[in-house]
């Protein structure tokens, strides 16, 4: 994963952006019907259950449209929610609760619906040495903070982004010429580059990770579509070699058994790209 400074340098453009995009030239309709020297309070309300994520990034959002506002938190990132439930109050200048409602609102909705899923595959792991991680298949635009959710649940982060992190798939291979190629020109390349950054290497069968473990600089080997028996006997191959990952269509049904494989690490998509969001409202208080 990228650098805590950099990761909070893309949380303050995704904020820039969507104030940007949702306000534009102005709010007009709390310009035109509430005086700019109103004040209010508004609570944010759960309608739903699972794990709440996003508390903080609201409080970001705040600070960026009128750092006057004021937060009193009363349930934290990462807390279990249920229906009724009030995660925090905010109060200041009505207009500027008003235009951060829909940001506030859109960010929590979507991380505490990844929060909740991420909870579910990381309990399904419980007592296995096992960790889930998420994937680049995230909505463009908000990976930062999606990303966040996967740890506010409970899972891990894979590599942020292209850049990060090289991941050796099976286009890259048939492309390079083959495994041993495609391993000797990324080493070649991130050393004429001088970049310190990892290399994981994506094997399509047993053949092709006995390949793999013959080229030395291999951080993680993904063990990509194998059954349950080929997974157990590709982590004995491998060994301490180097790190595991199981990864393809692997679900909340087989998750555990691929666990009980020995896998280091278990990715999935659907951490971000299949979820519902958690129903959330902002209500003013009187």
């Amino acid at each position: 994963m990228i650098s805590k400074q950099q990761f909070n340098k893309e949380l303050d453009l995704i904020i820039a952006n969507a104030i940007r995009e949702d306000i534009g030239d102005g709010d007009h309709t709390s310009l035109s019907c509430i005086p700019n020297d109103a004040t209010g309070k508004a609570k944010l309300l759960v309608k739903d259950e699972g794990v709440i994520a996003g508390v903080e990034f609201a409080k970001m959002v705040f600070v960026y449209v009128d750092p006057s506002l004021e937060v009193e938190t009363l349930i934290n990132d990462g807390e279990e929610v249920k229906y009724g439930d009030v995660v925090f109050y905010v109060s200041g200048k009505s207009q500027s609760i008003l235009m951060a409602e829909r940001l506030v609102l859109n960010a929590m909705q979507r991380m505490s619906a990844i929060a909740t899923k991420t909870k579910f595959f990381a309990n399904l792991l419980e007592g296995t040495k096992t960790k889930v991680l998420d994937t680049r298949k995230t909505t463009p635009g908000i990976r930062a903070l999606e990303k966040w959710a996967v740890k506010i649940g409970g899972g891990e982060n894979h590599r942020f982004a292209l850049y990060d992190m090289v991941m050796i798939k099976d286009n890259h291979i048939d492309f390079a010429g083959g495994i041993t190629q495609a391993i000797t020109k990324t080493k070649k390349y991130l050393a004429e580059k001088k970049l310190d950054i990892k290399i994981i290497v994506e094997a399509r069968s047993l053949e092709e990770i006995e390949e793999i473990l013959q080229n030395e600089g291999v951080y993680r080997i993904l063990i990509d579509n194998f059954n349950y028996e080929d997974t157990r006997k590709a982590v004995e191959m491998i060994g301490d070699t180097c790190l595991t990952e199981s990864s393809g269509g692997i679900n909340e049904k087989t998750i555990r058994e691929y666990a009980e494989c020995g896998v280091d690490f278990i990715s999935s998509g659907a951490l971000t790209h299949s979820v519902y969001n958690m129903d959330l409202s902002l209500k003013a208080v009187d």
